[in-house]
């Protein structure tokens, strides 16, 4: 673990980015591969497959709660119902949020991470302050990510490994009753899924709201 960890400090980003364009370049001359498709990889997996699967999955637990019921027994499989699968043999878990129980997702060995819903996680998933501290103090973590939850409510911390990753199902936010399927899902963004904030009526915003 520690030599893969080492190995990717020795470059910097930016002798990283000259690699990977390098590589690109060779697979294109050797005419292995387009540009166009490499294009596509990249968008498939930080726009489409990334979190607006997961967000159509919130979406639909929460208008439909036969749905929402199969989602919480069994993850795969009512991911796989929407047509999101390939965790390559790993388990879907979804987490839901209720108005005592936070949940959020760290892996603390690697970075695990429920791809099909999610896409790429975020750099600072994979960060070592986030797995290392989250478990230790996960209250001041959500804090620095702008989301102070009240202490009535408890915070539960989930650890992703191979066999399983997690995904956290956000509450709906209350004045979205009138709201069609459709709607929810831009509301629904990937750091509530992970658990670092929670989803408002508005979108964007994962600060709560000054009372």
């Amino acid at each position: 673990m520690n030599g893969a960890h080492h190995h990717a400090h020795a470059g910097s980003d930016a002798d990283m980015a000259l690699r990977t364009q390098a590589l690109e370049s060779l697979l294109v001359e050797k005419g292995l591969i387009t540009t166009d498709v490499i294009d596509a990889v990249v968008r498939t997996y930080e726009q489409d497959i990334g979190p607006l699967n997961g967000a159509k999955v919130v979406a639909r637990a929460w208008v439909d709660p036969a749905y929402k019921q199969r989602l919480m027994a069994d993850g795969t499989a009512a991911v796989a119902e929407l047509g999101f699968s390939g965790a390559q043999g790993a388990d879907i878990v979804v987490l839901e949020n209720t108005p005592s129980v936070h949940n959020v997702v760290v892996c603390t060995l690697c970075s695990c991470y429920p791809w099909p819903v999610l896409g790429l996680p975020p750099a600072w998933y994979k960060s070592y302050a986030y797995r290392s501290r989250l478990v230790r103090e996960p209250r001041t973590v959500l804090r620095e990510f702008g989301l102070d939850l009240p202490e009535n409510i408890e915070v539960r911390v989930w650890d992703s490994n191979s066999d399983i990753r997690y995904m956290v199902l956000p509450e709906r936010p209350a004045g979205t009753e009138h709201l069609r399927e459709d709607e929810l899902v831009p509301l629904v963004t990937r750091d509530a899924m992970i658990g670092t904030a929670i989803v408002r009526a508005g979108g964007v915003s994962s600060a709560p709201a000054e009372s």
